[in-house]
């Protein structure tokens, strides 16, 4: 099962290009700092990964009139898919059977919470509620893109955009659609800061990925969207392709609401599935993009699930790029497949910031520092509440 991918388009707290992304990654520039467009009793008590642009900012960049009620995890969300398109090269988006499968946990959760309390009075202000859910953010993502085929939501919290990859995957397999683009998009909210801080799951400095001393996660924004295509519309077009999807699992945990079982029996069971469905053997993998939120239940179950895969002394490079972002929620798993896709066409492991200590359970190290090698296949994992384990698998062919 392959799937090609053919264009990447991505904003986060360290870049607002793929490019952009790539050389901070590479140069070990990390963006989580004090909350600056959110007014909120955390903003100096907790850091995040912001893209520091206002509202105002990323609608005059998307040619927005004034009174729009697009909300910033729309607007995000339509920058990325725009270059998504943009760098694969497609003019007419509904020259083929095309849709578009947005992920998203936060809607526009922003927008809410600038208006709930005035739009009872105000018939004015009920637009803006009215884009509170994550339908309206795919289908202002499609509005701006000019798609009129196939739109719909995906919203699995922390692993969202790796289904909407699996999904759109699937599709192309079954011959439905031509041509999808997958992702996801969330922008900071105070109800995620103040969810999130009451689960007292947040660092109050930078999260530390696999440490034995780490304390939680820094929150995160950003989006990002991959365009799959079918090998009828790659060969007609000849299209370069970037790499490939080639292969992919989703399992429940069925553990907790918010937390994963100890044993990782989730992640376990999509990593089994994805190699499944790939034709791989884990020894085929060389480089693993971890979920690794630096919260202590998730990398102690991560850690674990790996190792029940991989073996403890056949576990290849690895490293989480959160340090860099933060969590972007349902947008991480989406920012993390434009890594992986990265890593396999520069041939590059990234560093997995802040590691000092390793942990005391398992013999496990991530790559701390920036390697260099030939990479052919890398496995990306994404973990959300609720228990919903995904695995990607990119390979190069």
């Amino acid at each position: 099962m392959k799937v090609a991918i053919t264009g990447m388009g991505i904003i986060s707290a360290i870049g607002s290009t793929v490019d952009e992304n790539f050389e901070s990654l590479v140069g070990g520039r990390k963006a989580i700092t004090d909350i600056d467009h959110i007014p909120t009793v955390h903003a100096k008590a907790i850091k995040v990964g912001e893209i520091k642009q206002s509202n105002a900012d990323l609608a005059h960049e998307l040619g927005l009139a004034s009174d729009n009620n697009y909300t910033r995890t729309a607007m995000i969300g339509a920058l990325a898919a725009r270059q998504a398109l943009q760098n694969a090269g497609i003019s007419d988006v509904n020259a083929y059977k095309t849709g578009l499968i947005s992920a998203t946990s936060v809607g526009g959760m922003d927008t809410t919470e600038k208006h709930y309390y005035e739009y009872f009075n105000d018939p004015a202000l009920v637009k803006y509620i009215s884009a509170h859910d994550g339908g309206d953010v795919a289908q202002k993502i499609a509005e701006t893109i000019g798609l009129k085929g196939f739109v719909t939501t995906i919203s699995t919290a922390c692993s969202s955009a790796a289904n909407s990859i699996m999904l759109g995957a699937r599709l192309i397999n079954a011959g439905k659609l031509d041509r999808v683009i997958v992702g996801g998009t969330d922008a900071l909210a105070k109800f995620t800061i103040n969810g999130f801080k009451t689960l007292m799951i947040l660092t109050d400095g930078y999260n530390t990925p696999f440490d034995d001393n780490r304390k939680g996660l820094n929150l995160g924004e950003a989006a990002a969207f991959l365009v799959l295509e079918s090998d009828k519309v790659v060969k007609e077009q000849n299209k370069k392709v970037l790499a490939y999807v080639s292969g992919f699992g989703n399992a429940n945990d069925a553990f907790h609401q918010t937390a994963s079982s100890e044993n990782g029996e989730g992640a376990f069971l999509a990593m089994e599935k994805a190699f499944k469905l790939a034709g791989l053997q884990p020894s085929d993998i060389d480089y693993i993009n971890m979920h690794g939120t630096a919260t202590p239940n998730n990398d102690l179950s991560e850690g674990r699930a790996v190792i029940r895969i991989f073996g403890e002394q056949n576990v290849p490079d690895f490293s989480s790029t959160k340090a860099f972002t933060g969590h972007t929620l349902a947008a991480a798993a989406a920012i993390e497949a434009v890594y992986s896709v990265l890593a396999i066409q520069n041939g590059v492991v990234y560093p997995n910031l802040n590691f000092e200590t390793p942990m005391q359970e398992f013999n496990l190290i991530p790559q701390t520092e920036i390697k260099y090698k030939n990479i052919d296949h890398v496995l990306s994992n994404s973990f959300g509440f609720g228990g919903n384990c995904s695995t990607v698998i990119f390979s190069k062919n």
